[in-house]
């Protein structure tokens, strides 16, 4: 019989980490609504919790399934995936310096930018699919975190997490990875080097586009850690319980989500990849794809459900194929069992230096054949007009 720690990725999920409810024999979670806890008559918390700005019973199952799926010490979640990567940063001192790709989820970015400008924190961006350019930019003693994503959204660039784990730790500063694309299904990064995993939860974790979350993963406690979770407390930005658990009854379906997800992107990928009124079509999972040998290295189960389309011609040729879709979405996100499909540049503003032939395609888990179909008539009938 296999024990319970070496139970497979797969089976944790599906059970919560084998969770039942030690008053009622349940198998899923209860959900604690009460803000506050009483004190008994000297004046002494009944229980450890005390008020749910502090901590709050409903995020424990899920924090520690967080913990497991990604082999870290502590998981923490968030209101949001921004009010997590707030309380990164929030841990950089004035003077001190950051590291990202320049191409990146644009909200992080846009935060960065922010930060930067407003508190002195020196900021360089890299190229994400060049190695030595993230050795460039880090400056010895100077540089407190190096952040990357890896593929990187929405150009899919693949980044070595050991090796800029290396670059990393030998200029003294800490590694977070924004793993929201790959997921702990496919991608464990601290087992490759990194120190803290980030997801945006509203993305694959929760996978039916009804919850906001952030979870932070860190393979230590460390001051660092000790001071992203101070902060969590102080600025207020936690998961609400009802969040918590629709979060963690959308995280025991994910393999399933993730597997198809792929899979059906892999299979749009390869029929489009050649397609004449296509310049190009980005997918970490084609052979042809600049990063696939890294890809094959650190994602373990799938290349995930994420693939951009560069069409040939401009920004109002790529709108007019995302117009004409009729089964796939125009909205924005990822992760979810719809698929969903976006002109990236006109929603990231004026720092965006995405292609503006770009199309971002978020894959779901329908029928392959009717998105294949849908992407055939759109392309055909915007070839037309």
């Amino acid at each position: 019989m296999t024990s319970k720690k070496d139970l497979s990725l797969e089976t944790r999920l599906a059970q919560a980490c084998h969770y039942i409810d030690e008053v009622t024999g349940g198998t899923s979670p209860p959900l604690q609504l009460s803000t506050t806890y009483s004190r008994n008559a000297d004046y002494e918390y009944i229980s450890r919790y005390s008020y749910s700005r502090a901590d709050n019973p409903s995020w424990e199952v899920l924090e520690k399934v967080c913990a497991s799926l990604d082999g870290g010490v502590e998981a923490k979640c968030f209101a949001s995936g921004m009010a997590a990567v707030c309380a990164v940063f929030e841990t950089v001192n004035v003077g001190e310096h950051v590291v990202a790709p320049r191409v990146m989820y644009h909200g992080s970015q846009d935060w960065l930018r922010r930060i930067s400008e407003k508190r002195s924190i020196g900021l360089s961006f890299f190229e994400a699919s060049d190695i030595g350019a993230l050795q460039r930019a880090v400056q010895p003693g100077k540089t407190s975190i190096v952040w990357i994503e890896t593929p990187v959204n929405p150009t899919w660039d693949l980044i070595d997490i050991r090796a800029a784990a290396d670059i990393a730790h030998q200029a003294g500063a800490t590694l977070v990875v924004d793993a929201t694309v790959s997921s702990p299904v496919t991608t464990r990064a601290l087992e490759h080097g990194a120190d803290i995993v980030f997801h945006s939860a509203t993305k694959y974790l929760n996978g039916h586009s009804d919850v906001i979350g952030g979870i932070l993963v860190s393979a230590r406690q460390d001051e660092r850690w000790e001071d992203i979770k101070w902060v969590r407390t102080l600025t207020g930005g936690v998961l609400g319980p009802f969040e918590a658990w629709l979060l963690l009854r959308g995280m025991r379906t994910l393999f399933l989500r993730f597997e198809r997800a792929s899979h059906n992107a892999l299979q749009i990928a390869r029929h489009f990849e050649q397609h004449p009124l296509l310049e190009r079509v980005l997918y970490p999972g084609l052979e042809s794809h600049p990063g696939h040998h890294i890809a094959r290295r650190q994602m373990t189960n799938g290349f995930g459900g994420m693939l951009s389309l560069l069409v040939r011609g401009g920004a109002d040729e790529a709108r007019a194929i995302a117009a004409n879709t009729e089964i796939i979405v125009r909205a924005t996100s990822l992760g979810g069992v719809e698929s969903l499909i976006e002109h990236r540049a006109s929603i990231e503003g004026p720092h965006s230096a995405v292609p503006k032939n770009l199309l971002r395609l978020s894959i779901g888990i329908e029928n392959c054949q009717e998105l294949i179909d849908d992407l055939e008539q759109s392309l055909q009938r915007s070839a037309k007009t």
